[in-house]
């Protein structure tokens, strides 16, 4: 607590020496945008051309759910020219962070607000989430919504228009690399489309968190899972383990899933008792600088998930 309200402290000073200099969010260094986590990063940076003036605060370490940002965050955000996040549903943490800004004419981009939001949804097996975010009669959105190529094609149209408001005279350059970003989105879309209509099999099996939803909806995949993609669960019931392994039995998948930054736990039981292997699919939400600098990107994870998919489904 201490640590929380002296960080508040630290940002308010800052702020205050920020106004009294008059420094203003638009510098002559070019624009600053700030982005919560990785894949809208990765959106901006294809449609800037460039990673200059990007700003990633989540470096894969952190659960973007319960991050605590730093006085030095609060500055980077309330300075900035753009704020790019995901939504307060997930990203509770932000509404605070942006009252505490003090900037009313801050520029900020929701990806939750650029697309059509899917509730949370609890299958056959699954083990059924704590009220830890919600009240007993609230439903809950899913927010995983970048793991949909075509989410992220809408979301990148949008958010390069939000880009273009704030620097209108290199717009016709960013509208070109989106234009150009959007066709290699379309492009392996397709490509997942084709593998999916060809395929042997048409469920995966999750031993794990399941945040993508947005992808089985997309090309009409079912799916078990251990828990809800939000989910705090760790360890999964008998109910739910017996499910998962019958449902791996029962379909003859020959691999069962886990997510980036798991133990993988659940997945070595099942696939003890059933023979199956085991494939991680990337929920670009562990992703660090240092993958960034070796050339980590949404497309390269999104391809890298169709290989296992394919793997998977045949």
């Amino acid at each position: 607590m201490f640590k929380r309200i002296a960080a508040g402290i630290a940002a308010a000073l800052l702020l205050l020496s920020l106004a009294s200099c008059g420094i203003q969010p638009i510098s002559s260094e070019g624009l600053s945008i700030v982005c919560t986590a990785f894949p809208q990063y990765d959106f901006a940076k294809n449609i800037l051309g460039t990673d200059k003036g990007l700003t990633l605060l989540l470096d894969g370490k952190e659960d973007f759910h319960s991050y605590e940002p730093n006085a030095a965050d609060i500055v980077k955000i309330a300075t900035a020219d753009l704020f790019i996040y995901i939504g307060e549903d997930s990203e509770k943490w932000v509404k605070k962070t942006l009252a505490a800004a003090g900037n009313d004419k801050l520029n900020t981009f929701t990806l939750t607000e650029a697309v059509n939001l899917l509730e949370e949804e609890t299958v056959e097996g699954m083990q059924a989430e704590e009220e830890h975010h919600h009240g007993k009669d609230e439903t809950e959105q899913d927010e995983h919504v970048w793991l949909s190529l075509r989410n992220a094609a809408k979301i990148t149209d949008k958010l390069c228009e939000a880009i273009c408001s704030v620097d209108p005279q290199n717009a016709e350059k960013y509208r070109a690399n989106a234009k150009e970003y959007i066709t290699r989105l379309n492009e392996l879309d397709s490509e997942y489309s084709a593998a999916v209509s060809s395929a042997k099999r048409d469920t995966l099996i999750f031993a794990d968190r399941f945040p993508f939803r947005y992808l089985v909806e997309d090309y009409g995949l079912k799916y078990y899972a251990a828990f809800p993609g939000c989910s705090a669960e760790s360890e999964a019931s008998f109910e739910t383990m017996a499910t998962l392994i019958n449902k791996t039995k029962e379909t003859g998948t020959p691999y069962v899933f886990i997510i980036d930054g798991s133990d993988g736990s659940i997945a070595e039981a099942v696939c003890k008792a059933t023979g199956a292997g085991t494939l991680t699919l990337d929920s670009c939400q562990s992703v660090s600088a240092d993958d960034i600098a070796a050339g980590e990107s949404y497309l390269g994870a999104m391809t890298d998930n169709l290989t296992k998919l394919k793997e998977a489904l045949n």
